[in-house]
């Protein structure tokens, strides 16, 4: 099975300025391509496919003046950007006919220059990762990794991902083998789990406290939202400010993400089957807000992700 091992990275300053340039390519080649099939669609002619606009907008593009910086960075981070345009009309085609689940998915947009950017190196590119433990990427160079465990193969794939609040981060998928873990056979391992306001969940035996990290950080996010209100648009400050803004929701998305992920651990090894509530959160959000959004709603995937059987309330055994 494939797996995805994300890590923190510490591009240098000539590293992120190329890194940029990347981010910018592949946003300008997906937004030429959704152009093209936009103006196609319009004017009732044959709406082409993604691989015939990738010679005009890849290709042809480098040799005009207007495209010519196209060639400053790594062609696989453009035909990547491609793909994934591809992989979104599909989803789009598939929501609309109904073979998808889910919510309903609307066609590709264009993209805008935002705080969460990324670019993704395939082996094409033949990024590597060195003898010191750096991530070499073509034509940005050797960036450095902070390492927390070790990867169980050879990557296929590596994105790099800038996010609002200025971190980067590469995640790599490897492929890795599925092990099941070992049977429990003692008595009471199927385990219930029953999500509240009160408390976070009520599972056999405990209770998990809500830990209400989005409650305690409104004093911090609050005097950041006031600094950027008074900060001039356009100006250093008011994209400092920004940042400060975005540095406060990320803590508490990595406080709430690292408190889901050992709670799922810990239910995952002392039940042998786990039995879950299917509840509508988003729905459950315009009425409560912030209680419900203090919560991670993967808690079921972060379960699944372990290995475990799961059996979910009014659906078979998987």
């Amino acid at each position: 099975m494939k797996l995805r091992y994300q890590f923190r990275v510490y591009p240098s300053a000539s590293q992120q300025r190329e890194l940029a340039k990347a981010f910018g390519c592949a946003r300008v080649a997906w937004n030429d391509a959704v152009r093209i099939r936009q103006d196609a669609h319009r004017q009732g002619q044959r709406v082409p496919s993604i691989a015939e606009p990738a010679k005009t907008v890849i290709t042809e593009a480098k040799k005009t003046p207007e495209r010519a910086w196209l060639g400053e960075v790594s062609a696989v981070v453009l035909q990547s950007s491609l793909r994934d345009l591809q992989a979104s009309y599909s989803n789009f085609f598939a929501s609309r006919k109904g073979s998808r689940r889910g919510t309903k998915m609307g066609p590709p947009r264009l993209k805008r220059k935002s705080g969460r950017q990324a670019v993704r190196f395939t082996k094409a590119a033949h990024f590597s990762v060195t003898a010191d433990r750096r991530l070499r990427l073509p034509k940005i160079g050797d960036v450095e990794v902070r390492w927390s465990r070790e990867l169980p193969s050879d990557p296929s794939s590596v994105t790099v991902v800038r996010d609002s609040a200025g971190r980067f981060f590469a995640s790599f998928v490897v492929e890795a083998e599925d092990k099941t873990l070992p049977r429990l056979d003692w008595e009471g391992t199927d385990t219930g789990i029953d999500l509240g306001l009160s408390c976070y969940a009520i599972l056999r035996g405990r209770k998990i406290k809500t830990p209400k990290f989005f409650r305690r950080a409104e004093r911090r996010l609050k005097r950041a939202q006031r600094e950027l209100s008074r900060a001039q648009k356009g100006s250093n400050n008011r994209r400092k400010a920004k940042v400060a803004v975005a540095k406060v929701h990320a803590r508490v998305a990595d406080q709430r993400r690292d408190f889901i992920q050992q709670e799922t651990n810990r239910i995952v090894r002392e039940s042998q089957a786990v039995y879950s509530e299917d509840l509508n959160v988003k729905g459950m959000a315009r009425t409560f807000g912030k209680s419900v959004h203090d919560r991670d709603q993967n808690a079921e995937y972060n379960i699944r992700a372990e290995g475990r059987r799961i059996v979910a309330e009014g659906r078979p055994d998987t």
